[in-house]
């Protein structure tokens, strides 16, 4: 807690001072600079003394100990003012800024840097990659921008010299979507003069010194700034910046921010071109100026892609339209040629700076912004401008500088000094009235119409003939000779710190300064002959040509004239002000704390002339009788109604008032606040701190319990529309169930008169309901229509019929034909018209069999091919019956050779040919291996089928034991006594009849070729 820090370290806020008197702040402010303590409180303003040294206070550690707390609950520091005002940002949606202010070399630039890194730090947890871009685009052009625009000063080793306000863009979830940056008032002048001890712009010394050689050779140049007129002042200057390594980073940091390697290139062509210029001499032979040498014209119109003459040109003579429209070229004097190339190396400059700026800008731009989709889009601006300057020599630079620290001093005694008190008088809280130093007097000085300071310098400028800076002065002097705050050796002959009709000195709230009326009026012109726009917007170079838009304009064109420096800056400083001015602000007050840039010298006297001019003291006085907080009435209800009991969800009383009343009450703080006419105001932040706790507390109970009763509707309605969903399905379910048996119906009503029985009928598609009743009333139809096909099968075909459907079954299609469409014999050696001669003898002998082995029913009966194991194939009789198979002997009157139970048989195999191959396997691995023949009733019917078919359906049906029939697709295999015999086929060219032939590992059935 601030508060809690020890009191070894002073006070961490100037309002808990025991007596405010500038002996006491002062003390106070040294005891914490000596102690490493450089932040301090005034309320919610930061007070920053410059260390000197790198300190361990911006880590992540401490990031994180500083992200959404309130101010006072941690030591000061910057990231204590940072989340302040991002949380103002996103809690009520408000634009908020953050105004660093003090004199150069107090810290500015650094605190500035600080805030950013913050500000990047907290935002975006969930790391998308749209936000991190911007995020680094911003982070990243602090880089460039340092190196473009600051320099070292006798004050400051890295002084800003420019203003720059950076607004950043958030979206409703408080992520960067993109920013805006303006910049004011480069201080040109420095490209072509510097003052003793300080060095020109960072960019040139970073690219002399940090360039490679190869790219030093293609720009011309050489990698020492002594050798160059415009960088020689600060070429042996002492500096703490280096200069090899901030170059790599700043061409990295071009990249990151996405310029391209053409655009890179350049603006560092632009740099070179530049330093070439201030080398650049001329001399005069009487009758014209000339420049001395012609390689630096040539590498001038090599790097800036233009010709070399207009080059020559552009710096020798310029361009003149008379009142008639006549062209005229006027030569240059060697003075004239000296001004005009100065003119354009500081043009040159400044015009690279404007279009870096817009090009980052064009870069982190806001795109595609739609509020009703992104909702609002608030801001944050960081201002970091130059602070009060007062050199030996102060010009028309310090002059603009220092009046913008009064426009800034005066916003910052309207929101803080006067509107503070003017609010309390308005709003009817008792209070004691403050008094404190208004410069409004300083500001009107400068810029006020027709008499102020800058008026007078513009009158000057458009004044028709030769009106010297010294008549200038003699202008100001006389206007304004009664004002208190203006002065000269003229209006004061005695004061010899002046020179006669060189000086004037104006009294700021931060002190006197006396200025140098030397080059006010040519700074303020600021004129710039029109040959060298024309030179540059027609250069081949698109990057060069997009900075100079005006030079398309003709020479004989009549433009208006253009508004003077001063009046420009001073436009540009109130739009500035206005911008601050309608956003919330936060203050970081930077002090100096020695002119010897040390880590340990506090210089009181120095201190307190800044105490003094930054109203530090009337702050403090204003704070410690102040309000730290205050809110509307209704806005105060609705953010923490829910903390009272009397006031959540909505209040009953007379007015909004009452009910802030009672939550005050409710709380016990009543002697903490006033309540005014139409807002509550808080005098410690302790008392807002502990509202918000308690809301904080409360916030996750009241978002649970909208979420149940939100879900639960949410779940009701659900439930609803399911069961509607289940009503309407069930109902479809239903009808596609109907429909799909009206459709059976319809299709299936006339099958029994159908010659078919309805087999050629379609089945309509069935619902995924009746997927398995589909196929039950399928295979029932099928059933049916087999049932009425087997019907009007005579009985005596029955046996035929049965034998055919356990052959198809058993051979499963392996066997192409296997004699399905003609009719089965079985008995064919009793058949007359197949076996003509035999048949009568084998019928006698069958009758001999049946009575002697009481046989019933013959099964098959044909001739065979037969072969035993010692390779003797013979022509035999087989017959089977119910009970036996029998080898008989055609020769001999069917004489029985060998009779076999048919229960010995355990299956059978047959190859997928058309050959007449068959192997009964025996149990007892005995197998008989024979070749059916054809007789003379059918000479090519195939007989493997009806022999397989009579013994599959006797065993199936008669034995009730299953038959294997295995169908080879190469070679059988059987056993002979044990044996394994393998038996394959081969069709055998001039073979005429089938037999078989011994092989090496069984048999080979010789089949003839026809």
């Amino acid at each position: 807690m601030a508060e809690l820090e020890g009191l070894e370290f002073g006070k961490s806020d100037f309002v808990l001072l025991d007596e405010v008197t500038m002996e006491q702040f002062m003390e106070n402010l040294k005891l914490r600079f000596e102690k490493g303590r450089i932040y301090t409180y005034i309320g919610e303003v930061v007070v920053s003394v410059n260390p000197y040294r790198q300190m361990d206070i911006y880590g992540k550690d401490t990031i994180d100990a500083y992200r959404g707390r309130e101010l006072y609950e941690n030591p000061p520091h910057l990231y204590a003012v940072s989340d302040a005002a991002y949380k103002a940002m996103k809690r009520r949606a408000k634009d908020t800024c953050i105004v660093i202010s003090g004199e150069s070399g107090a810290g500015k630039t650094e605190a500035s840097k600080y805030i950013m890194q913050y500000i990047a730090a907290i935002t975006n947890p969930s790391q998308r990659a749209e936000v991190e871009s911007v995020k680094n685009v911003l982070l990243k052009s602090n880089c460039v921008l340092e190196a473009f625009g600051n320099a070292k000063t006798n004050r400051n080793d890295n002084s800003s010299r420019f203003g720059k306000y950076m607004d950043i863009n958030f979206n409703f979830n408080g992520d960067p979507t993109g920013g805006h940056i303006n910049n004011y008032l480069l201080e040109k002048s420095r490209v072509v003069q510097q003052q003793d001890g300080e060095r020109n712009f960072h960019s040139f010394y970073q690219l002399l010194r940090g360039g490679s050689e190869e790219m030093l050779q293609s720009f011309h140049l050489q990698n020492d700034p002594a050798v160059y007129v415009y960088t020689r002042e600060g070429a042996g200057t002492a500096t703490s910046n280096n200069d090899r390594s901030s170059h790599k980073a700043v061409m990295s940091a071009l990249e990151v921010i996405g310029f391209s390697k053409q655009e890179i290139t350049s603006v560092y062509e632009i740099l070179a071109t530049i330093l070439l210029l201030g080398n650049m001499q001329f001399e005069s032979d009487g009758e014209s100026v000339n420049i001395v040498g012609d390689e630096a014209v040539s590498h001038i119109s090599d790097l800036t892609a233009t010709d070399p003459d207009s080059v020559s040109k552009s710096l020798l003579y310029r361009t003149v339209a008379t009142g008639g429209g006549e062209v005229i070229e006027k030569g240059h004097t060697e003075q004239d040629a000296c001004f005009g190339r100065d003119a354009f190396a500081k043009a040159l400059y400044e015009r690279l700076f404007g279009w870096i700026v817009s090009r980052i800008n064009s870069i982190i731009e806001v795109k595609d912004y739609d509020p009703v989709l992104h909702g609002k889009n608030t801001v944050i601006g960081v201002l970091d401008i130059y602070g009060f300057e007062i050199f030996d020599n102060n010009s028309f630079e310090q002059f603009c500088i220092n009046y913008c620290n009064e426009k800034l001093q005066q916003l910052f005694i309207e929101l803080i000094l006067r509107q503070e008190q003017d609010e309390y008088q308005r709003e009817g809280i008792t209070w004691q009235h403050i008094e404190y130093f208004n410069n409004q007097i300083i500001v009107d000085l400068v810029e006020q119409p027709h008499k102020g300071i800058i008026s007078i310098l513009d009158e000057a400028c458009l004044t028709v003939g030769k009106v010297t800076d010294t008549v200038c002065l003699d202008t100001m002097d006389t206007k304004l000779a009664q004002h208190p705050h203006y002065t000269s050796r003229k209006l004061c002959p005695t004061d010899k710190s002046m020179d006669f009709k060189k000086h004037f000195r104006i009294r700021h709230y931060a002190g006197d300064v006396t200025y140098s009326v030397e080059g006010f009026l040519d700074k303020n012109k600021d004129l710039l002959f029109q040959d060298f726009k024309r030179l540059m917007y027609n250069s081949a170079n698109t990057v060069l040509k997009e900075m100079w838009p005006d030079g398309q304009l003709s020479i004989t064109e009549v433009t208006k004239r253009p508004l003077t420096a001063a009046t420009l800056f001073k436009n540009s400083i109130v739009a500035l002000v206005d911008k601050l001015g309608c956003k919330e602000p936060y203050y970081v007050r930077c002090v100096k704390p020695n002119e010897m840039k040390s880590s340990v010298l506090f210089d009181d006297a120095r201190c307190q002339h800044q105490v003094a001019y930054l109203g530090l003291l009337e702050n403090v006085r204003v704070r410690r009788a102040g309000f730290a907080y205050r809110q509307p009435y209704a806005r105060f209800l609705q953010r923490y109604k829910m903390t009272c009991e009397y006031t959540w969800p909505n209040h009953l009383m007379g007015s909004d008032r009452e009910a802030v009343e009672a939550i005050v009450t409710q709380h016990g703080f009543q002697d903490d606040v006033a309540y005014g006419h139409t807002k509550l105001f808080v005098r410690t932040p302790r008392s807002l701190f502990t509202l918000e706790q308690e809301r904080a507390t409360l916030i996750p109970i009241l978002v649970l319990f909208l979420q149940k009763v939100w879900r639960g509707a949410l779940a009701r309605t659900r439930c609803r529309r399911m069961r509607a969903i289940y009503a309407i399905m069930g109902c479809y379910k239903r009808y596609k169930v109907k429909a799909h048996f009206w459709e059976v119906e319809g299709r299936f009503s006339n099958v029994r008169t159908m010659a078919d029985y309805g087999k050629s009928v379609e089945w309509p598609k069935p619902p995924a309901a009746l997927s398995q009743f589909h196929k039950i009333t399928v295979m029932l139809h099928r059933r049916w229509w087999a049932r009425q096909i087997v019907k009007n099968i005579p009985p005596s075909d029955m046996l035929e019929v049965r034998a055919k459907v356990a052959a198809l079954s058993a051979l499963s299609g392996e066997r192409k034909d296997w004699g399905v469409s003609r009719a089965w014999e079985r008995d064919y050696l009793a058949n007359v018209l197949d076996c003509p001669q035999t048949s009568s003898s084998f019928i006698r002998i069958s009758k001999e069999l049946r009575n002697k082995d009481k046989y019933n029913q013959v099964l098959f009966s044909g001739f065979c091919r037969k072969v035993n194991r010692f390779n003797r194939s013979t022509d035999r009789g087989l017959l089977i019956t119910d009970k036996y198979i029998y080898k008989l002997e055609p020769k001999k009157q069917y004489k029985v050779l060998k009779k076999l139970p048919l229960d010995a048989f355990t299956g059978l195999s047959v190859t997928s040919g058309v050959d007449q191959m068959v192997a009964l396997h025996t149990s007892s691995q005995d197998d008989v291996l024979m070749c059916l023949q054809r007789g003379e009733l059918y000479p090519n019917q195939d007989r493997v089928g009806e022999l397989v078919g009579a013994m599959v359906d006797h065993f199936t049906r008669v034995r009730k034991v299953q038959f294997p029939v295995k169908v080879c697709r190469s070679a059988l295999e059987i056993h002979m006594r044990g044996k394994p015999k393998s038996i394959s086929v081969e069709t055998k060219a001039g073979q005429t009849i089938t037999d078989f032939k011994k092989s090496k590992d069984g048999f080979i059935l010789l089949v003839p070729a026809n």
